[in-house]
């Protein structure tokens, strides 16, 4: 089995090569590089497994960085920043991130939070229970595919469509979709979403959450997922 590949953007000398070292330690085939620039051609070049990108990089930051990956690519991305309740933390899952870890931080977390972003991106089948049809309270669907209204959830092909037209969604949208959409009209809460899409088993930035249910609003219909306030988001059947 290939090693993965991680591409790791960061200006901080030290922390880029005790860093690296701590991932090939692992078992990780790292790419690293200084600024945004390298970072973008190193992408380009060897398409890795995953990208870790510091937000305050040289030449291209961060973010920036993470919206060029993202219009040519789904591989997941995680942001690396400084303080948790930064700006640029929000900025960056808007601009496609699937998570963030806050610096400094500790090697095994950091080699956890890869792993449970690979094994989310690894089996995009979709969480457990997913494709369910036929009971109260849950959508029309025939074959793996849910109805809701001109939304379309293909569960098998894992494909989208919205008014007939296909819907790109990368795989921590849609694994967040397919959690709406194998129970309709249920409330999830913010902390529960974490636990099932972003695979934490500790407490994590409900940000995450929030900014990827907007991003797959902007996708699927503003009103398909409905706020209830002070418990959750839940999918209109």
């Amino acid at each position: 089995m290939a090693e993965t590949h991680v591409l790791f953007v960061e200006d901080d000398d030290v922390i880029r090569e005790a860093t690296q070292l701590a991932l090939e330690r692992v078992g990780f085939t790292v790419t690293a590089m200084p600024d945004g620039l390298s970072g973008l051609e190193a992408f380009r070049a060897d398409r890795p497994d995953i990208a870790l990108l510091d937000v305050m990089v040289p030449g291209l930051d961060g973010v920036s960085l993470c919206r060029r990956i993202r219009d040519e690519s789904t591989v997941p991305v995680i942001m690396l920043s400084a303080r948790a309740d930064s700006i640029d933390v929000v900025l960056g899952l808007e601009a496609g991130a699937d998570d963030y870890v806050t610096k400094p931080f500790d090697g095994a977390v950091l080699v956890a939070r890869i792993r449970a972003v690979l094994r989310r991106f690894g089996h995009a089948a979709g969480p457990e229970g997913t494709g369910r049809s036929g009971t109260e309270g849950e959508a029309e669907g025939l074959g793996g595919v849910l109805v809701f209204g001109d939304l379309e959830v293909d569960t098998e092909g894992m494909e989208v469509r919205r008014g007939g037209e296909q819907v790109a969604l990368t795989p921590t949208e849609m694994r967040l979709l397919l959690e709406f959409s194998s129970a309709p009209g249920t409330v999830l809460s913010r902390d529960k979403l974490l636990e099932r899409v972003w695979d934490y088993g500790w407490g994590g930035d409900t940000r995450v959450v929030d900014v990827h249910v907007q991003r797959l609003r902007t996708k699927i219909g503003q009103d398909r997922i409905e706020t209830v306030r002070g418990f959750g988001y839940k999918l209109r059947g």
